[in-house]
């Protein structure tokens, strides 16, 4: 649409230049972009994480993160079509290079962990904002997005459960991995 054509019609446009029904306040902007920044860096992180394992030969965990890499890789886009419904031009950030090391399996799932933990964070401070914005569009966004994010804490924190039961003894790790190998 033309500049011309919305003033006629009496609509807003977004920086993009698409028509918007409500303009967004910039800082859940911001938060928006970092949150689509969080969910690249993931997705590389996972993927880095499938390489460790399967240069192990630990190919049920190899594969469990590389699905989630893929997952991350699409919340991102997501993220970005959401963004860009909304009018917004989509601001890629640089990202840096994953850690690609790590001590045990045990540090890679706590570190795993750690990151689904940090997204809900993420998530739930957007979440804060867009309440206070009364961006209402943002919050209905979010909300399966939120349980997504909880169910995948749960599932993390239940093999880091059992990777430390399993105390490093590689019978009990190799019975985890042949669980955790996507179907």
């Amino acid at each position: 649409m033309t500049d011309s054509i919305l003033k006629k019609l009496n609509l807003k446009s977004g920086p993009s230049g698409r028509a918007i029904a409500q303009p967004m306040d910039q800082s859940l902007v911001e938060m928006l972009y970092q949150h689509l920044t969080l969910e690249r860096k993931a997705s590389a992180q996972y993927f880095a994480i499938s390489i460790w394992f399967a240069e192990r030969d630990l190919n049920g965990f190899s594969g469990f993160f590389k699905q989630e890499s893929f997952d991350e890789h699409e919340h991102a886009n997501n993220f970005a079509k959401y963004l860009v419904a909304r009018g917004q031009t989509v601001v890629l950030q640089d990202l840096t290079a994953p850690k690609q090391s790590w001590d045990s399996i045990e540090d890679v799932i706590a570190e795993a962990f750690q990151m689904e933990a940090d997204v809900t964070t993420s998530i739930h401070q957007i979440y804060s904002v867009a309440e206070r914005t009364g961006d209402t569009r943002t919050n209905v966004f979010l909300d399966p997005i939120i349980e997504g994010q909880t169910q995948s804490e749960d599932n993390l924190a239940n093999i880091l459960s059992r990777v430390k039961f399993a105390n490093n003894q590689p019978s009990a790790i190799l019975i985890i991995d042949g669980e955790v190998q996507p179907n």
